[in-house]
């Protein structure tokens, strides 16, 4: 199967993507963390904070405050026994993380490289099953990270970076093919959720998507067959940290180059699967979305999209949410069976599509000069028993907080027939929100890399909108099993590479609670 056939199925034709006989090994599944053995490790404080209510401006962490940064963002958060079905007595125990994870199976894993008093400078893996912190590989790789990123910003003013990676077998022993998109979308969801929290702690951040892969793979000792860095998030105490000059260094550096200067490592760690089979289209995809030179980073402007004819509705003017992102989190979940139709006011709603939006703008290597005002992803929302406007497919434009009318008409059943499987009921849904994105996904700029970054947007996107969502006292679960030609045709948002398609669904609104046993991890 070509690359470009693999994509289209895994959007448009989810049956094809995989083969029809695929079959589940439940008994051999891989752990949902990775854990490293005979290295040295650094426990981190379980004494985690209740409540996260914004920074005080920009401060240096301490090992205890990077410990509990990570357990916000990516650390084992809750125990949950679910009934298998309704007609079992055998509970299904998981646990769970702050943000969600298709199947709950968490492929995205967090390393470090960290330069801080208490522990020796060096890359570190995050054991989220132990709360720990792995040293990889000792030593100052200020030089090496900057040159891989293409000098986007200096290191020597960052105490630390995050790499996001993504172990493909995590979840394609489940999913097969089509994880590949939900990779991109877990690892979108885990940034999104990084970001929020380095508010939180008065932290400056920034997202590279754009970097030498085989070199930063190589730094932390991970094999291209297995498991590949996804993003870069330098992390630093000042917020003029990062450059806006659009031009990259002079001195173009290529991974080959890079690679030389470090000697390999291959450390050992633990999957527990017996038997991991071959995932041939993900290491195709993984492999011909590696950027081998810096030459080849590009600026990604926005494109603006055509004109929506039709009813236009302003939303009330509302300020920014003010909240505890702690407890916001600990109420958040993905409610299936579980919504429960309310009347939604049309101040929740703004509030809901405004918070999104505004929290979704970050700095990275793709904006250049511009702040992001313009996404390369938006939202478009089917409404129905919204307090004062009509029910109806809109586009929410964030530049004048309004909805513009595309279609009128109650659409929770037309979403409900385009449903892959009946695990919930659009009827209780009163938000369904779609990130829709172009179809070319950047292709001509950034080659398949594009796709992988669309992703990511649309999971950061996401994101935002489930916490808002969770702050409003609703919540949201996204969805990809959905008919995307349907829902495009919905939006008229189709039509050919310069149209746009839907890439995630999320509907939202109130709920009961879940059936389900549930304990807090933390001290």
């Amino acid at each position: 199967m070509s690359l470009e056939a693999f994509l289209h199925n895994l959007h448009f034709d989810i049956e094809k993507a995989s083969p029809p006989d695929w079959e589940v090994d439940w008994d051999d599944a891989p752990l949902t963390y990775k854990i490293y053995r005979d290295l040295p490790v650094f426990p981190l404080s379980l004494e985690v904070p209740l409540t996260l209510e914004g920074g005080n401006g920009p401060t240096k962490l301490d090992l205890e405050g990077i410990g509990h940064f990570l357990w916000y963002a990516y650390g084992l958060t809750q125990v949950s026994q679910v009934p298998r079905s309704s007609e079992s007595e055998d509970l299904m125990q998981s646990f769970r993380r702050f943000p969600p994870s298709g199947g709950g199976l968490y492929p995205s894993e967090l390393y470090v490289y960290l330069k801080m008093e208490e522990v020796p400078a060096g890359v570190y893996h995050y054991d989220a099953a132990h709360h720990r912190l792995v040293l990889l590989r000792e030593g100052d790789f200020d030089s090496y990270v900057t040159k891989a990123l293409g000098e986007t910003f200096d290191m020597t003013s960052c105490f630390g970076t995050v790499f996001v990676s993504t172990m493909f077998w995590k979840n394609f022993y489940k999913y097969n093919n089509f994880s590949y998109r939900l990779q991109g979308l877990d690892a979108g969801v885990l940034i999104g959720q990084l970001l929020e929290v380095a508010k939180r702690f008065g932290i400056a951040s920034g997202v590279c998507f754009q970097f030498l892969d085989r070199a930063i793979n190589h730094l932390l000792g991970l094999s291209k067959e297995e498991e590949s860095t996804y993003a870069v998030i330098p992390l630093s105490a000042e917020p003029a940290f990062w450059c806006t000059d659009e031009s990259y260094s002079d001195g173009h550096v290529t991974s080959t180059e890079l690679c030389r200067e470090l000697t390999g490592i291959q450390p050992e760690h633990y999957v527990r699967s017996k038997r991991i089979r071959e995932f041939p289209m993900l290491t195709k995809m993984n492999e011909a979305s590696m950027i081998e030179s810096t030459q080849s980073f590009r600026p990604i402007d926005p494109k603006n999209g055509a004109e929506c004819e039709g009813h236009v509705v302003t939303l009330p003017i509302v300020k920014r949410l003010s909240h505890d992102l702690a407890a916001v989190c600990r109420k958040r979940f993905s409610p299936e069976m579980d919504f429960a139709l309310g009347k939604v006011s049309q101040l929740q709603l703004a509030a809901l599509l405004q918070e999104a939006t505004a929290s979704f703008s970050y700095r990275n290597d793709l904006d250049g000069t511009n702040e992001n005002n313009e996404h390369r992803v938006s939202l478009y929302v089917c409404l129905y028993n919204v307090e004062d406007i009509q029910d109806g497919a809109y586009h929410y434009d964030s530049t004048t907080h309004s909805l513009r009318q595309i279609q009128s008409g109650d659409h929770r059943l037309q979403l409900q027939y385009g449903m892959s499987l009946d695990i919930m009921n659009f009827q209780q849904v009163p938000i369904c929100i779609h990130v829709v994105g172009d179809q070319d996904h950047s292709k001509k700029q950034l080659g398949y890399r594009g796709y992988r970054i669309q992703q990511m947007e649309a999971g950061m996107l996401v994101q935002k909108l489930l916490i808002a969502a969770s702050a409003l006292g609703m919540n949201g679960h996204p969805l990809l099993g959905f008919d995307v030609n349907m829902c495009d045709e919905l939006y008229k948002i189709g039509g050919g590479p310069q149209g746009k398609t839907s890439l995630i669904q999320v509907p939202i609104g109130h709920y009961r609670n879940r059936p389900w046993l549930k304990g807090s991890l933390h001290c």
